[in-house]
């Protein structure tokens, strides 16, 4: 999407802000240290090359039946969940027992995978803020390059669904479980644009003001612009038990590029027209 828009003559990645939330956070990463074409080449330079070890088609079945039963699992907790903070507890209580039963190797693997997707590992001079859970409060933590926090540890904390994240004697999980988008962290910003994957959808009750609906009216009610951006009905097959499926992805990168290059126009409106200012 992002190169799409890029190569349509708008640059995203100059933001005043830009938050990153689960995947999110590595993208935004990616996009402070690497010019978003890079970015698109590589993804489909690496899915044109043949995999060793297993096919292709065996690996995507193991990885949408883990991605079926973390699904299977967490919406068990939402449905016990009394509220969202509720939820956030329990969730977080969850993960520290899953990391109680296993081996403990896990950090240090997930540490070096996220790793191995950026190419600067240093936080940015921009203001980029990645957002996280702490697993034993249940408590929102927003990082940035004054938290003291490295940067890959701060992504590593933020994309941790299922097992916690470790940094220093804090634990934690996935930021998503704050808000699915957190585009509500930019309040107080003239034009905010959101790039969401599910399409504003939220697997919690709509009482507890998780979706992006809500985020939206927020930032609006406060002076914001804000313009939103999802999958068209045609990637829909993409998402949901498929979303870890790798032999998507070049297919998925050729949408979100096409996709942002027939909305360059619409998306212009917002980015060129109005004030870079902060709204007072």
């Amino acid at each position: 999407m992002i190169a799409g828009l890029f190569d349509a003559g708008l640059d995203v990645t100059t933001a005043d802000l830009i938050v990153g939330t689960s995947a999110g956070s590595t993208v935004a990463a990616q996009i402070c240290a690497t010019p978003p074409p890079e970015l698109y080449a590589a993804i489909l330079v690496a899915t044109s090359q043949p995999r060793t070890g297993p096919a292709g088609s065996e690996r995507g079945r193991a990885q949408i039946g883990s991605v079926v039963n973390h699904l299977e699992r967490t919406s068990a907790i939402i449905a016990a969940a009394a509220d969202a903070a509720d939820m956030r507890c329990r969730m977080g209580a969850a993960a520290l027992e899953l990391d109680a039963a296993s081996d403990g190797s896990w950090q240090a693997r997930w540490r070096t995978t996220v790793a191995a997707r950026l190419t600067g590992k240093q936080w940015p001079q921009q203001t980029v803020q990645i957002v996280a859970v702490d697993a034993r409060t249940g408590e929102p933590v927003v990082f940035d390059r004054h938290s003291g926090v490295d940067l890959v540890d701060a992504i590593a904390a933020s994309t941790s669904s299922g097992l916690p994240y470790g940094i220093g004697d804090d634990w934690y999980i996935d930021g998503g479980y704050r808000r699915n988008e957190n585009a509500d962290l930019a309040s107080g910003y003239a034009r905010v644009l959101v790039l969401s994957p599910f399409g504003g959808r939220s697997r919690h009750p709509l009482e507890w003001g998780m979706q992006l609906a809500t985020q939206v009216d927020e930032l609006r009610a406060g002076g914001s612009r804000v313009e939103t951006i999802f999958p068209d009905s045609s990637s829909e097959h993409m998402f949901g038990a498929n979303a870890m499926d790798l032999s998507l992805r070049a297919a998925a990168a050729r949408a979100g590029d096409e996709l942002a290059r027939a909305l360059a126009e619409q998306v212009s409106e917002i980015l060129v027209l109005t004030s870079r200012e902060p709204v007072d």
